[in-house]
């Protein structure tokens, strides 16, 4: 039996949950779920521009650990944009370094270090503020925290 992954260091969640063609309703696309540790392999090497040491580094695995997230990475997301299907992010083993914040009443979000309890929206005060990180987990990795 394998053992369990290690938990991901992740800077804080994703800002879009999915991607989808233009033009064609979610309903009728296959689905392709990067996980978000797949999410911030990308971002960091191919955005932010770490090499796969530095950011084996930054997400607390090994190089070859990070290598093999990236290439899946990679793989999944070269299927979404060829076929045209649906991406979405969620799930995987992770902690977020920051949380987003963000008001339902106005939209305004707000990132803070760890796991705070959202205050009040600082904008328009309203007390509907939700933890956008929690979107992030599967049910089954509940548990995770």
């Amino acid at each position: 039996m394998a053992r369990p992954p290690r938990i991901r260091r992740i800077d804080s969640p994703p800002r879009f949950q999915s991607f989808k063609p233009v033009g064609v309703p979610r309903r009728g696309l296959a689905r392709i779920e990067l996980t978000v540790d797949e999410y911030e392999a990308i971002r960091l090497v191919d955005y932010m521009d770490f090499d796969h040491a530095g950011a084996a580094e930054h997400m607390g695995v090994s190089r070859p650990t990070f290598t093999r997230i990236v290439d899946r990475a990679r793989r999944k997301v070269a299927e979404a944009l060829v076929e045209g299907e649906l991406l979405t992010i969620r799930g995987g083993a992770f902690d977020f370094v920051t949380t987003r914040h963000r008001c339902r009443t106005c939209g305004e979000e707000e990132r803070r270090a760890g796991a705070a309890e959202p205050d009040p929206c600082p904008d328009c005060g309203s007390e509907d503020v939700e933890d956008v990180s929690e979107r992030y987990r599967s049910e089954e990795e509940g548990w995770r925290r």
